[in-house]
């Protein structure tokens, strides 16, 4: 019994190591002369396409809960027959 708990925390100590296997890439030098560049274009658009397409989502769905809050608010005014 005691030579199977032996293994056991052999094996345990084997498998669990603080080194990790895949070194990843360092990327933020590469965003930071990206977005520090002086190109004209405005930080929130310096993303590429994902960032064009969710600032444009962001404003459609701004101006149109706006017309809806006026749309309301006209409703909300006249009275009803």
């Amino acid at each position: 019994m005691l030579r199977n708990l032996m293994a056991l925390r052999q094996i345990s100590q084997r498998m669990i190591t603080t080194t990790s296997r895949k070194q990843l890439q360092n990327k933020v030098q590469d965003k930071q002369k990206l977005f520090q560049e002086d190109n004209g274009m405005p930080v929130y658009l310096k993303g590429g396409a994902r960032d064009a397409l969710l600032y444009r989502l962001t404003m459609v769905l701004s101006l149109a809960g706006t017309g809806y809050l006026f749309f309301e608010l006209f409703n909300a005014a006249m009275p009803k027959k």
